[in-house]
């Protein structure tokens, strides 16, 4: 869940289910996040997770409950029942509830994988208000294997870590930021467990939903138009690496850069220089698309032309070295265009 001070009524109320059980579903809703309601919104929370625990029949408290959109306004309860008594249940319905849950997503983002004989498969929403900081970004992973609750907490953390916690759009923090994993054991077999047959397979898999669904979060970034990827190696420690992972994927001036398919290298160094991070100023480097800009604290000659033509796809890579260490990270951003300013500033208007 979202660690910000000021999160929504669902992660309360969630954290609450989680805490003294084991939940099977989750009700979502879009267009409003239910947050900074006060107790009424904790109320309506807990009276939307009870509508949908007895549409599906099973008790509220195996009922998780989450909220995207806009902060600061009641649900309209009436229309919470009336669209909770029409959903119609379907084991095929997977693509139609990523759909449902998205906001100001161009796309719904979901795909699954197979480890061993089980299925392991999720889906996301998120394009803007992107910095998530899961000690309105939502995902909810399933998975028919038999793995044991511990287990999964501990792969789902990890996971997080080398994938949604590792992505930006704007470098603000939703409220409501909640990745969700179930595993309802039903293809049978041993129960998972570290140190099992299957429980590395299904980190494997786990790793790979998780950083497809975080890259096409980034992807569809508000206004977006191009995915950056950003790799920082070595670093001095695994912390040093994600804080410039993220320092550099939240500067304007390098998405504006990338937006414009401009090689201004310096803009990088910029960033690199005002991080809190270790670094070896002599065996820094930069690199944008594959191509070495910078090195040995001098820039290095390159074809601009060549560089610009290389950061007009669809993805753009920035690796950066520090010298410090051993340490490396990979995350994920996009560009900064006029379009983001647009729907930002007529988000309510």
């Amino acid at each position: 869940f979202t660690v910000t001070r000021l999160h929504g009524a669902a992660i309360d109320v969630d954290r609450e289910r989680l805490a003294v059980g084991q939940g099977r579903a989750v009700v979502v809703n879009s267009g409003n996040a239910n947050d900074s309601t006060g107790e009424r919104g904790v109320r309506d929370a807990y009276r939307m997770a009870e509508l949908a625990a007895e549409r599906v029949g099973i008790p509220a408290e195996a009922m998780f409950v989450c909220h995207t959109g806009v902060i600061g306004h009641y649900l309209p309860m009436d229309k919470i029942e009336a669209g909770i008594e029409a959903v119609e249940l379907s084991e095929d319905a997977g693509p139609d509830f990523a759909r449902a849950i998205m906001t100001t997503d161009l796309v719904p983002k979901h795909c699954s994988v197979r480890f061993g004989p089980y299925t392991l498969g999720g889906c996301a929403k998120g394009s803007g208000m992107i910095h998530p900081n899961m000690a309105t970004m939502l995902a909810y992973l399933t998975t028919d294997a038999p793995v044991a609750q511990d287990a999964l907490q501990t792969a789902l953390s990890e996971a997080s870590d080398r994938s949604f916690n590792l992505i930006t759009v704007d470098g603000d923090t939703s409220p409501s930021d909640t990745v969700l994993l179930f595993a309802n054991g039903a293809a049978g077999g041993e129960t998972i467990t570290p140190g099992s047959q299957h429980y590395d397979a299904f980190r494997e898999a786990l790793d790979a939903v998780c950083i497809y669904l975080a890259k096409a979060i980034a992807r569809d970034g508000e206004g977006a138009t191009r995915l950056i990827e950003i790799t920082v190696n070595g670093a001095a420690s695994d912390a040093d690496a994600r804080r410039l992972v993220r320092d550099i994927g939240t500067s304007p001036l390098v998405k504006t850069a990338v937006h414009g398919a401009d090689p201004n290298w310096g803009r990088i160094v910029g960033v690199i220089g005002r991080s809190d991070v270790a670094i070896v100023e002599e065996a820094v480097t930069v690199a944008v698309c594959g191509h070495q800009l910078f090195e040995r604290a001098v820039p290095i000659p390159y074809e601009e032309a060549e560089v610009s033509r290389a950061m007009s796809g669809d993805e753009v890579t920035i690796e950066v070295s520090l010298g410090a260490g051993d340490a490396s990270a990979t995350g994920w951003t996009c560009d900064l265009s006029a379009d983001y300013i647009r729907i930002n500033a007529d988000y309510t208007t």
